[in-house]
């Protein structure tokens, strides 16, 4: 009898046991997701990227990732415009596949999505934060969004896609506050989490949170290298563009006055300040006041004026960064203390990057390094080891597919991009050696020309087209600031017809042609 006992408990041990191990490795499978996405965030505004324009502004949390996870050095986008790059994002096609090649065109959520994937393998997944697609969000138990662009100060929200909430205090504040609410009261906690955590900051109108109006006040930037370009060297899109900080800038909304101090006139966009309490706008002029009081005595023109408009417009942009990286604190540090940090992968991005006066500009949209590049972080200790960093060009294109790897799912057949997560783990894998990039909100704002092109570990190949047909060239190895097109020149003969060759390749891969083109222009001319 004490045999058949034995026997019988050894059973249920080894049954257990494997019932454990079986778990355990659908554990595995099936990680937590944080995906954290900020907007119009830039590896020059980030520490760890180490490109010496801002090394003295700090980070603490989104360095963390980098010192525990992974830092990409060569992260690119497919399209530098916030709607197309979120779109990409969501289903791991080009613009030309899913439909969302500007701002303006509506969002089809019909069409699949990785959050839906995840949920169908059994995720429950939240949106929180900014999204700026249009219609109601597909795949996602819980959404608290932004409507549009979103407000800094005692912003609206739309819960579920329908119920509109407004909240008092600052947008950085609420939606980490929202994301670990989600977490702590909503979410069951018999299922894996992946969470969207989308941030409005750094996009502009750059208004900083009370607790940081004077952060940076008092501290001097030195100007990019090329801040005052002249563009000679390059065509007619960099010469025509309206993007420049101290031509293009707005009075009001960006430089934080009522009105154009030289001429008195309103300006074309008025200063943001309809939402704040008078408490808020009391913090805010006891700052800004001062400062611009001063500007209306002095007039400063010349350099003076641009040192003033482009530390009034980095100091601010870095102030709400600061925000953002407040709130990824908060949350990493929430999740460790419930024990689930290191169950989830958490990746860091933005839509796209931006300038921070380089060639004297602010905004994104060319395919010049400041706008294509974006920083890319993440942290897994389970696959991932600590200061690990990446060489290879990865695109926004592969993080659908990667997230689908983490959760042990197969992409569809009709997600172009690729799962990086070997490449991240260490591993050696085939990789591109190109991307393919193809911007098309022309003529709109900023007036930068329709583009597309190619990018390889040195060089680029562009191509303007719509009113113009322009070409442009540049050896990042020798111009890496990209100031002189090495288009048509002999001694780049090869390299010229090798790019040619390339981007052909590229664009019949990824199913993209002239004739798509022209029924993009089509329909939008005919919106306008």
């Amino acid at each position: 009898m004490k045999k058949s006992t034995d026997k019988f408990l050894l059973i249920v041990f080894v049954l257990s046991w494997l019932l454990v191990s079986f778990h355990e490795k659908e554990v595995e499978q099936q990680p937590n997701i944080l995906f954290i996405m900020t907007d119009d965030h830039t590896q020059q505004a980030l520490h760890a990227y180490g490109h010496g324009l801002l090394d003295s502004v700090y980070f603490p949390n989104m360095n963390r990732l980098a010192k525990e996870g992974a830092l990409f050095k060569n992260s690119f986008v497919t399209n530098s415009i916030c709607a197309p790059s979120r779109a990409v994002l969501l289903t791991g096609k080009y613009s030309h596949i899913n439909g969302q090649v500007d701002n303006v065109v509506p969002f089809d959520w019909d069409q699949a999505n990785y959050p839906k994937m995840l949920q169908a393998a059994g995720y429950e997944t939240a949106l929180i934060g900014k999204i700026h697609l249009g219609g109601k969000p597909q795949g996602y138990n819980f959404s608290m969004t932004l409507p549009g662009q979103g407000s800094y100060y005692n912003p609206e929200f739309i819960k579920n896609g329908d119920e509109k909430l407004s909240f008092e205090g600052h947008c950085e504040a609420l939606i980490p506050q929202f994301v670990m609410d989600w977490l702590e009261n909503d979410w069951d906690r018999s299922k894996p989490f992946a969470i969207n955590y989308h941030t409005k900051a750094p996009h502009r109108d750059w208004m900083p949170e009370e607790k940081y109006l004077d952060l940076y006040e008092d501290q001097e930037f030195e100007f990019p290298a090329n801040f005052f370009d002249d563009y000679e060297g390059r065509g007619t899109a960099a010469q025509e563009q309206e993007m420049e900080i101290i031509n293009d800038m707005y009075w009001g909304w960006d430089m934080k006055f009522e009105s154009n101090p030289f001429t008195g006139e309103p300006s074309r966009l008025s200063a943001p300040f309809d939402r704040m309490t008078e408490e808020q706008m009391a913090a805010w002029n006891a700052v800004y006041g001062p400062e611009n009081e001063k500007f209306l005595k002095e007039k400063p023109t010349g350099e003076a004026l641009a040192k003033f408009m482009y530390h009034r417009y980095l100091r601010d942009y870095l102030k709400v960064v600061k925000s953002v990286d407040d709130g990824i604190g908060e949350v990493l540090d929430y999740l460790e203390s419930q024990g689930l940090l290191d169950n989830t992968v958490v990746v860091y991005t933005s839509d796209q990057g931006f300038y921070l006066g380089e060639h004297g500009w602010f905004d994104k949209r060319f395919m010049y390094e400041q706008s294509l590049s974006t920083p890319l972080l993440v942290r897994y200790p389970k696959e991932i080891k600590a200061g690990t960093v990446v060489e290879e060009m990865v695109m926004n294109l592969d993080h659908a597919p990667t997230i689908l790897d983490y959760a042990g799912i197969s992409k569809p057949l009709e997600m172009q991009g690729n799962s990086w997560r070997k490449l991240v783990a260490g591993e050696s894998i085939p990789w591109r050696d190109a991307i393919y990039y193809h911007y098309y909100e022309y003529p709109g704002p900023h007036s930068v020309k329709r583009h597309y092109g190619v990018r390889t570990d040195r060089y680029k190949l562009i191509h303007f087209y719509y009113d113009v047909d322009e070409w442009e060239l540049y050896d990042l190895q020798n111009d890496p600031d990209e100031m002189n097109s090495i288009y048509g020149n002999p001694e780049y003969a090869e390299v010229q017809e090798m790019l040619y060759q390339k981007l052909g390749e590229l664009r019949l891969q990824y199913g993209d042609s002239d004739e798509l083109n022209q029924q993009f222009i089509k329909q939008s001319t005919s919106k306008n």
